[in-house]
């Protein structure tokens, strides 16, 4: 599977979960946590936190974990503030240079 295909799948899924929360799944319970947006953005501060360490100390296969996870919570603090992921790349193209 291309890696482009698997963010898109993905953020599918995180749509699909906080329009209809399941209580196995781990995005709806971030989305339903009583702490609302700030969760979801602890979460992203400390997945970032983890991958500054691996990178830091040279971890790599830590790192590239880290990463991931990072990314994960990324798209999840984007559903929960409105914002998607398609508006992001569309910034990121804006701002490329050729």
């Amino acid at each position: 599977m291309d890696p482009k295909d698997t963010i898109s799948e993905l953020w599918q899924v995180i749509e699909e979960r906080f329009a209809h929360p399941s209580e196995q799944s781990y995005v709806s319970s971030l989305a339903r946590d009583p702490k609302g947006i700030d969760r979801i953005l602890e979460k992203v501060a400390e997945e970032s936190t983890e991958f500054i360490l691996a990178v830091k100390n040279g971890i790599h296969e830590r790192a590239v974990a880290e990463a991931a996870d990072l990314f994960f919570h990324y798209l999840i603090a984007l559903r929960s503030a409105g914002l998607s992921y398609d508006e992001v790349l569309q910034e990121l193209t804006r701002r490329r240079r050729t």
